[in-house]
């Protein structure tokens, strides 16, 4: 890893930056090629990203760079992102795992009869975020909780792209807060804050605008109250899952407590995800009698649930390593790409001429978190636009005499909050591809990512949440 960071340190060094001209025809270039293709032409966003990467590696070309030099940046943007491939990959059999041990079809169950259609999107939130708070990671939320919400909301009659919209938006409130997510860690470091310092000043903006969430959530779900299912049709979901699944909760629970467990313990997420998936392949044999290897298939790829109903099948069957491969390949080319735009300069000067001309502390915020999703569809990957973030932007901040958890919650707010929306990033495509809605069918519902850049941008303008320290950057 240092290394191939020492290597490509080197070949930028070498070369020329863009000018600013050739860094916006490079974007533009870029973002119509997307654009177009998605919106105008519903070509197939693989190939665009293709096209996108064959542009911008044209214009590297033109800096200079070797091919060689460039596949060095697409190694190097890869290599960043793959403890988040890691986690794509072990969620895909966390899922499968879950669905044949049953823990999923007893969340079903039990849940199916809990939720009243009025409350079912306000509850919905509050354990999403109660989740993914206590785990540290938006991803293991959706995988599990998340993909139980959706069955739920389809049995009551709820439109789908408003529950996968809750459910990243409750998602995303932890990955954002919690101590053990990886993002919250990443921001704090990258911008020389103290992790609660972080996470404290976060709360100025995050806590307004949950509540916000919640009441509009609130009053969406009202106006669902009338949705309950018949009382026999419900009857049949449940009677067709204990028909199919032993459904004690003190054992086909236990995959979810230990990944739970350990990641308050704060084991790394691979490890509290490898231990629940094997309990959940124990339980499946040991105790819901499948076959071994069918379960072991299974983590490759899930077969459809027995139930006979076929809405409830669909999703039992869900999980496994192929299922994520469309997702997992996407991202994969959108970090090679990010890797260009990031190692040849072509974002950094755009930046760096944008933040030259910033005069007032509301304007740098607003502009860091437009910056931060600028990068998340630069480089398909919260992780770098983070680092790159937190680079650009920290001697601004400096000047300004600001605190550096305002930087980290600033960068966090544009970065960590916004790339769930975007449809080529890692975790757009993964939140499409678990739950089964298209990102932007869910984009517009997921009020907490739209919502709090916009409340911390509008605290600004009014000097609320500013935290000033004159003595922090000083070398003592």
């Amino acid at each position: 890893m240092a290394e191939n960071d020492s290597t490509v340190e080197k070949l930028v060094t070498a070369q020329r930056l863009p000018s600013l001209l050739h860094a916006a025809i490079c974007f533009v270039g870029v973002f119509l090629l997307i654009s177009l293709g998605l919106f105008i032409y519903a070509a197939s966003i693989h190939a665009i990203i293709f096209l996108a990467f064959v542009w911008v590696c044209l214009q590297a070309r033109w800096l200079g760079y070797s091919f060689i030099d460039i596949r060095h940046m697409m190694d190097d943007g890869i290599t960043k992102a793959l403890p988040a491939i890691y986690i794509f990959l072990l969620i895909g059999m966390v899922i499968a795992s879950f669905m044949q041990s049953g823990t999923i079809a007893s969340l079903l169950y039990y849940g199916i009869d809990l939720l009243n259609p009025s409350i079912f999107l306000a509850t919905g939130l509050i354990l999403c975020s109660f989740m993914s708070v206590a785990t540290g990671t938006s991803w293991g939320t959706v995988g599990t909780v998340g993909v139980v919400l959706m069955g739920i909301g389809d049995a009551i009659g709820i439109p789908l792209p408003l529950v996968a919209g809750m459910i990243v938006s409750g998602a995303t409130f932890g990955d954002k807060l919690s101590p053990i997510s990886d993002t919250t860690n990443l921001a704090a470091m990258s911008a020389g804050t103290n992790l609660y310092r972080h996470i404290g000043a976060m709360l100025y903006t995050t806590i307004p605008t949950f509540l916000i969430v919640l009441g509009i959530f609130i009053f969406w779900g009202m106006q669902y109250g009338d949705n309950a299912l018949p009382r026999d049709h419900i009857d049949e979901i449940r009677t067709a899952l204990a028909g199919t699944y032993q459904l004690n909760l003190w054992i086909t629970l236990l995959p979810l407590l230990v990944m739970l467990g350990l990641s308050i313990k704060r084991y790394a997420a691979e490890v509290s995800m490898t231990c629940s998936i094997v309990l959940a392949m124990l339980i499946a044999i040991a105790y819901q009698g499948k076959d071994g290897v069918d379960v072991i298939n299974a983590l490759w790829l899930n077969s459809a649930g027995t139930t006979g109903i076929g809405s409830i099948d669909a999703l039992l069957g869900r999980g496994g390593v192929y299922s994520m491969a469309w997702t997992l390949l996407l991202s994969i080319m959108a970090l090679a790409l990010g890797g260009i735009l990031h190692h040849a300069g072509f974002l950094r000067v755009l930046l760096l001429h944008i933040i030259a001309r910033i005069r007032r502390i509301s304007t740098l915020v607003a502009t860091t978190i437009v910056s931060g999703l600028i990068g998340n569809m630069a480089m398909g990957e919260a992780y770098i636009s983070i680092i790159l973030n937190c680079q650009l932007f920290k001697s601004a901040y400096q000047e300004r005499e600001l605190d550096k958890a305002v930087l980290s919650r600033s960068v966090e707010e544009g970065a960590t909050l916004t790339t769930g929306l975007i449809p080529w990033t890692t975790a757009g495509t993964f939140y499409a591809a678990t739950l089964g809605i298209p990102t932007l069918d869910y984009a517009p519902y997921a009020l907490l990512n739209l919502l709090n850049p916009l409340v911390s941008i509008g605290m600004a303008v009014f000097g609320i949440g500013l935290l000033q320290s004159k003595n922090q950057y000083k070398i003592k």
